[in-house]
C-alpha cells in the first residue's frame, strides 16, 4: 500500500513540478492560436479549456491505461513506480510539446511536423508507420468497447452475431464523429463521458483505499516478480503498459486539439495534466488488479474480463456498471479521433480540402473499407485479435519514438534543453528495437542479441537526431 501511495505522490507532485518545467522550456506567449487564425468551423473551432481538457483526455484514454496496466501488474510492485515515473518524464513530456510544437505550425499533423524538423524523408516512413497505427487503433477500439458491451452489459456471448451489430452501431457513430465539425458532436458529448470516466477512477480509487489496502502487495512476495508467462519486464513491461506511460497515438490527439486551444498557456492544462490524469487511471487499474490477484483471481484471467471483475469487486453491482460503462466509453472517444487524425493526416499529405463536404465523406469511407476488413479478420481467426493488439502496441510505441526525436531536434533548433526529451527517446528506442527483434511477431532472436541492437539503435538515434537538427536549422531559419 505505501510503494502505490508513493508512486501517487511521485505522479501528481513531480508532474505538477515537471511540468512547470516543461512548460518554461517551451515558453508559450499570448501570441494567437491556430483556433483564432484559421478557424473554420470544421477541425479549427476555439472551445474553452475546461472542454479541451476532457475531450484531450477521452481522446488519449482508451483502453490501452486500463488493459496494459492490468496486464503489466503481473511484474510485480514495480509497477507502481515505473509507472508514475514513466508517465512524469516521459509520457506527459510527449503529449505537451506535440500539442505545443503543434500549436507554432498552424494545428499540424504529425507528419507534417516530422517533415519540418526532420525531414521529407524521414516522413515518408513516419507517414507509413503513423497511418497504420491509425488504423490498428480504430480497429482495436471497435473491437473492445464492442465485446464489453456484449458481453458485460448485455450478457451474451461475444461471438454470437449479435457482435456484428454492436460493431456496426460504432463503425456509424464514428462515421458521424469524423464528418461532422469537431464542436457538433465531440465537444458537445465528451463532457459527459468526461464525468463518467472520471467517477469511475475515483470510485475504483476509493474503493482501493478504504476496502483493499491490506491486500497491496505482491503475489510473491517481491518488487520485480517472475511473469507467469515468463516474460522480460525489459522491454515487455513498456510495450504491455504503453498508453500508461507513454503513447505514440497520443500525439495524434494532441494536435488535433491543438487547433481547438485558445491560448498557448492552456497548453500544460490541456497537454501534460490530462496525460497524468491517464496516468491515475492506469495507477488504480493496476492496483485493483492486483489486488483481485492476491484474493484468488487466476493470474490468467484475461485483461477483458478482470475489467468488469474490478469494477463490481470496488464500486458494487451499481457502481460497477457505471464504472464499465467508462470503460466502454474509453474506447469509443478515442477511436473516433483516431479516425479522424487518420483523414485529416492523409488529407494533409495529398492536400485534399478538407472543407468540402464531399471530400470528407468519399475520403473517409476509404479509410473505412481496409478498416472493416481488418476487424473481420480479427474476430474470425482464432489468433486474429491477439496478433492485432501486439503489433498495435509495437507501433504505438515506435511512433512515440518518432515524435520524441522531433521534439528534439524542434528544442535544439530553437536552442532550448533537448535532453528532456533526447533521454526518453534513447530509452524508448532501445525498448521497441529490443522488443521486436526478440519478440515472436518479430525476429524472434536470443534477448541477449536483441539487448545489444537495441543499444545500437540507441546510438543511431542519438546521432541521427542531434545532426539532422544542424541541418534543419539552417533550413529552418533560411525560411523564416
Amino acid at each position: 500500500m505505501l510503494l502505490f501511495l508513493l508512486g501517487m505522490a511521485i505522479l501528481l507532485v513531480g508532474g505538477y513540478f515537471y511540468g512547470r518545467y516543461c512548460e518554461k522550456v517551451f515558453g508559450p506567449d499570448d501570441r494567437p492560436t491556430p483556433a483564432q487564425t484559421m478557424a473554420d468551423g470544421i477541425d479549427y473551432v476555439e472551445m474553452d479549456s475546461k472542454r479541451n481538457m476532457l475531450i484531450e483526455l477521452l481522446n488519449i484514454a482508451g483502453t490501452g491505461p486500463i488493459l496494459g496496466p492490468i496486464q503489466g501488474i503481473l511484474f510485480g510492485p514495480i509497477a507502481f513506480i515505473s509507472i508514475p515515473i514513466g508517465c512524469v518524464l516521459a509520457g506527459s513530456l510527449h503529449d505537451y510539446f506535440v500539442g505545443m510544437i503543434s500549436m507554432r505550425n498552424e494545428g499540424g499533423q504529425v507528419p507534417k511536423l516530422v517533415n519540418r524538423y526532420m525531414g521529407g524523408t524521414t516522413n515518408k516512413v513516419y507517414n507509413v508507420v503513423i497511418w497504420i497505427l491509425m488504423l490498428l487503433t480504430g480497429v482495436v477500439f471497435i473491437y473492445t468497447p464492442g465485446d464489453l458491451i456484449v458481453n458485460d452489459v448485455m450478457h451474451m456471448d461475444v461471438n454470437s452475431s449479435v457482435i456484428w451489430v454492436v460493431y456496426g452501431i460504432i463503425f456509424l457513430y464514428y462515421i458521424i464523429a469524423t464528418l461532422f465539425p469537431i464542436d457538433k458532436i465531440i465537444g458537445k458529448i465528451y463532457p459527459i463521458f468526461g464525468a463518467i470516466l472520471i467517477v469511475s477512477a475515483i470510485g475504483i480509487f476509493v474503493g482501493i483505499l478504504f476496502d483493499g489496502g491490506a491486500n497491496l502487495h505482491s503475489m510473491t512476495g517481491g518488487f520485480l516478480m517472475k511473469h507467469p508467462g515468463g516474460q522480460k519486464f525489459i522491454p515487455v513491461f513498456f510495450i504491455t503498459v504503453a498508453c500508461g506511460i507513454m503513447s505514440g497515438f497520443h500525439g495524434s490527439q494532441a494536435t488535433l486539439i491543438s487547433r481547438t486551444v485558445g491560448s498557448e498557456k492552456d497548453g500544460r492544462k490541456v497537454f501534460y495534466n490530462m496525460m497524468i490524469a491517464e496516468g491515475f487511471i492506469a495507477m488504480c487499474w493496476a492496483a485493483g488488479a492486483m489486488i483481485l490477484f492476491n484474493r484468488g483471481t487466476a493470474l490468467d484471467t484475461g485483461a477483458t474480463l478482470m475489467v468488469g471483475n474490478i469494477s463490481r469487486e470496488f464500486m458494487g453491482k451499481i457502481g460497477g456498471y457505471f464504472a464499465i460503462v467508462g470503460v466502454i466509453v474509453l474506447p469509443i472517444t478515442s477511436g473516433d479521433t483516431a479516425f479522424r487524425s487518420l483523414r485529416l493526416m492523409v488529407a494533409e499529405q495529398f492536400n485534399i480540402d478538407q472543407k468540402v463536404a464531399k471530400n470528407r465523406i468519399v475520403l473517409s469511407i476509404v479509410l473505412f473499407i481496409p478498416a472493416m476488413a481488418i476487424l473481420f479478420f480479427a474476430k474470425t481467426n482464432s489468433a486474429g485479435f491477439q496478433i492485432l493488439w501486439r503489433y498495435f502496441g509495437f507501433a504505438n510505441q515506435l511512433v512515440a519514438v518518432f515524435a520524441l526525436a522531433m521534439i528534439t531536434v524542434y528544442l535544439k533548433v530553437e536552442n532550448k534543453n533537448y535532453w528532456i526529451s533526447l533521454i526518453p527517446g534513447l530509452f524508448y528506442t532501445f525498448i521497441v528495437a529490443s522488443y521486436i527483434f526478440n519478440a515472436p511477431i518479430g525476429l524472434n532472436l536470443p534477448l541477449t542479441i536483441a539487448y545489444i541492437i537495441g543499444i545500437g539503435f540507441m546510438v543511431f538515434f542519438y546521432y541521427f537526431t542531434t545532426n539532422t537538427a544542424k541541418r534543419r536549422r539552417k533550413i529552418i531559419l533560411q525560411g523564416k
